[in-house]
Formats: C-alpha cells, sequence, structure tokens
C-alpha cells in the first residue's frame, strides 16, 4: 500500500476516501492567508461516478489506489448494460453500467479491445481507444450554400452516436474519432 502527500495528490492519480476508490480530476495547491498549504481537490468515485470535493492538508497522508488494469473486449450493450469478456477467456463475462462507461461508450462497438480498470475484484471502469474508427450510418444530403452551420453536419454512427462532421463525409464512409475529446479527426 503506497501512501501519497498531500500534495501528491493529482489529476488522473486513483486514490482511497472513506474506503472508496476516486480518481482525482483536478489539484489546486495553495495557501490561505498566513496559514500551511493546502490541496484542493476534485474528485469522481469509480464505483458510483458521484463527483465529490476534498480538501488535503499538509499533515494528511493519502492512500493510493491498488487498481489494475486488464485488457478485455467489448461484446455487446442491451438495456444500459455494457457486456465485456476477459481478453483471454470468453467464458469469463462481465458488465457494467452506463455510469462507470461514461460518455465514450457511444464510441464503443462489437469486439473493441479495451483496457478494464479493477478494484477489489470489480471492474470499475472502462478506458477505451484514442481513437476509434466507425462507420457513417445515416448522413444528411450535402446543401449547396448551407454556409450557416460553417461546412458541418450531424450524422449517425454505426453505434447510433451522433457526430459534428465536415459536409464531405458520406453514409458509408468510415471516419476516425478522437474519443477523449468526441472530435471528428479523418476520413479513413
Amino acid at each position: 500500500m503506497s501512501m501519497l502527500a498531500y500534495n501528491e495528490v493529482l489529476p488522473k492519480r486513483l486514490i482511497i476516501v472513506d474506503g472508496e476508490p476516486y480518481e482525482v480530476l483536478s489539484a489546486w495547491v495553495f495557501r490561505k492567508q498566513q496559514r500551511k498549504p493546502v490541496n484542493q481537490v476534485k474528485l469522481r468515485n469509480l464505483k458510483t461516478g458521484s463527483m465529490a470535493e476534498q480538501t488535503f492538508h499538509v499533515s494528511d497522508k493519502v492512500e493510493e489506489a491498488e487498481v489494475e488494469s486488464r485488457p478485455a473486449t467489448f461484446i455487446y450493450e442491451r438495456n444500459g448494460e455494457w457486456f465485456f469478456h476477459e481478453a483471454k477467456d470468453k467464458s469469463k463475462r462481465f458488465t457494467l453500467d452506463a455510469d462507470h462507461i461514461g460518455d465514450s461508450g457511444k464510441y464503443l462497438k462489437g469486439n473493441t479491445e479495451v483496457e478494464v480498470r479493477w478494484f477489489d475484484e470489480k471492474p470499475i471502469q472502462v478506458k477505451i481507444p484514442v481513437k476509434m474508427d466507425l462507420k457513417v450510418t445515416e448522413a444528411p444530403p450535402n446543401t449547396r450554400g448551407n454556409t450557416a452551420q460553417g461546412g458541418s453536419k450531424v450524422v449517425i454512427l454505426e453505434t447510433g452516436a451522433p457526430m459534428d462532421v465536415p459536409m464531405f463525409i458520406e453514409t458509408g464512409d468510415v471516419i476516425r474519432i478522437n474519443t477523449e475529446t468526441g472530435e471528428y479527426v479523418e476520413r479513413i
């Protein structure tokens, strides 16, 4: 078990607060008047997805969460449940709900390799590839002289997600998406 000093609690770190695993989203170390510095931290609970704020003082020691990352394969989503199997063993299936998948779930398609974070032998978070190639299943026709929208249109991807893309993208095109920003990268 490794302990962190108050000023080592930084973004992307995983820590334990009151027995629960949290991901640090932001950290701000500052001094209040003549007092000792503190670290004001925004956290996301890895089990529930809920947000929290916490202030760590110089005297605080913070336990780093022991989270294991394992490769897995996404199979399908049904009724808000996301089904996966372990990379090496298709019979070892597990599910996660939408709170644990987050926004990136709209870019997940079947047979995608992902990294799953485990805490206390429970899956708590999925990290999908930063770049995903997805097929456009619906695209509105291009309209001439449509400059009001700045030359972009909204298409529907094979996962059902809407996506803002340049005008030249057509139904059937495969496009690359940055899953962290939710932005179109290029046509493949």
